[in-house]
């Protein structure tokens, strides 16, 4: 058998997901997304964007 290691972005992903449902938007950690490099990529309707920290601490979503 082959123990096959877990994939870390649905961890993320999975660590990322609001735990409740109550109209009100749900509050993700940036740190929960973001890879080592402060980045994370988004397909949105078939389209990707960048999710990216900056320099001084700040998100910028580029397509």
């Amino acid at each position: 058998m082959c123990a096959t290691s877990p994939d870390p972005t649905m961890a993320r992903a999975q660590a990322a997901k609001p735990q409740e449902r109550s109209g009100k938007p749900g509050i993700v950690e940036s740190s929960a997304l973001l890879d080592e490099q402060g980045q994370l990529i988004i397909e949105h309707r078939g389209k990707r964007y960048q999710l990216r920290e900056t320099r001084n601490g700040k998100l910028i979503l580029t397509s």
